[in-house]
């Protein structure tokens, strides 16, 4: 089984829904499809200094 893709557009805007809007990432990872693991690792990608904060 291969890893799935997303575009770096699809991968920010899903990082818009947990920095921008609130959602939890848990939320956003389920309605999109995603596992939480990889929607942490576009969080660091996209805002870098988020493991700092």
């Amino acid at each position: 089984m291969s890893a799935q893709r997303f575009s770096l557009e699809f991968r920010v805007e899903a990082v818009k829904q947990v920095a921008e809007s609130g959602y939890s990432v848990a939320e956003v990872a389920t309605r999109l499809g995603v596992s939480s693991h990889s929607l942490y690792k576009w969080i660091e990608e996209v805002i870098p200094d988020s493991a700092e904060q």
